[in-house]
């Protein structure tokens, strides 16, 4: 059998499909996601977002962290946004120093845009109870694209 060089291969033509003409043939991709990147972060500990009771009904609070940052599970690399909390309050009112706080574990913690603003939601919505709450992610673009995640309470 003839020894082939590489040049050869690559010079050759691509292969034809079943009605004889050529097409780019998509090659078989690899899983570069695992369920376990999906999952990340999700089990983390966070602290308990204190509170303190509300005096008055019937007013909305925004809250904005313009400084917020996590870890892409998959690459490592830093995410950056803008975390906006926005909720009508019922009985008590979060305490923003410990919302502060909460906020910056997710710092070095390896978790998707997507969950970090779920997750969010799911806490604030444990510890205030709030009539109803909006958690928004404004995240910096990487490679291009920027992503804007926002998830509501009560769920539809």
């Amino acid at each position: 059998m003839p020894v082939v060089s590489a040049m050869a291969r690559l010079r050759r033509a691509p292969p034809e499909a079943k009605d004889g003409k050529r097409y780019n043939i998509s090659m078989a991709k690899l899983r570069r996601y695992t369920p376990q990147h999906a999952a990340a972060g999700l089990d983390a500990k966070f602290p308990e977002i204190e509170t303190w009771p509300n005096q008055f009904p019937g007013y909305e609070i925004v809250i904005d962290d313009p400084e917020f940052t996590s870890v892409c599970p998959k690459t490592g690399l830093p995410d950056f946004g803008v975390i906006t909390l926005r909720y009508q309050p019922d009985k008590v009112c979060l305490e923003l120093k410990s919302y502060k706080e909460y906020l910056q574990t997710y710092r070095n913690l390896g978790i998707f845009q997507e969950n970090v603003v779920n997750r969010v939601l799911e806490d604030v919505v444990r510890w205030a109870k709030p009539i109803w709450a909006e958690v928004k992610g404004d995240f910096r673009p990487r490679g291009g694209i920027s992503t804007t995640v926002v998830a509501k309470w009560p769920r539809g």
